[in-house]
């Protein structure tokens, strides 16, 4: 089986349908990092958007890497950026705790909702830096070098920023407090 170099290779001399066999390898874990930044449904807008990115810039490829898929999650974090500044500010949802009183038919729901939104605030107060580092490698099972690369930072760097990120995390309070650990 033919690397990923060497498919983005024989399309730069005229096969296209080897980097159709590039997307095909990658289309549903990039899919999928799309999806969990962006919902599902601007995920699918995205996602054309960074084959087509891909492809035009695929002469820029390192191809002493044989695997795609770290530059291919650059090429959508940038995508992603692009997707970010195009969009008007969210409106904050309503507040419709008035709506029903005294009456809570799901207490378990209740608590779930408590500890994402106590998840999402102590990822919300990491360095945007830490938080892709984290993302890629937790979520996207890359390496640590791998994120490295779809940041454009070194390896050592991104190590540091793992640290840092699983370090804040572990003394955040809401963390602390979902894990029932004390903090220092």
């Amino acid at each position: 089986m033919a690397s990923d170099a060497e498919l983005i290779g024989r399309s730069l001399r005229g096969d296209t349908g080897a980097f159709v066999e590039v997307i095909s390898r990658h289309e549903t874990a990039i899919g999928n990092y799309l999806a969990r930044r962006v919902g599902r449904q601007a995920a699918e807008d995205v996602l054309g958007d960074v084959w087509v990115a891909a492809y035009e810039s695929r002469a820029s490829y390192d191809r002493s890497y044989p695997e795609a898929r770290p530059w291919l999650y650059g090429v959508a974090l940038n995508r992603l950026r692009r997707h970010w500044r195009s969009e008007p500010q969210e409106q904050p949802a309503p507040d419709l705790s008035a709506v029903v009183s005294g009456w809570d038919p799901w207490p378990a729901v209740d608590t779930r909702v408590d500890a994402q939104a106590s998840l999402r605030r102590a990822l919300a107060r990491l360095k945007p830096e830490e938080r892709e580092v984290l993302g890629l490698v937790a979520w996207e099972d890359l390496t640590v070098a791998e994120a490295g690369r779809v940041l454009a930072i070194p390896a050592g760097t991104a190590r540091r920023l793992l640290h840092q990120a699983r370090k804040a995390l572990r003394q955040a309070p809401e963390v602390a407090a979902l894990l029932r650990v004390p903090t220092t």
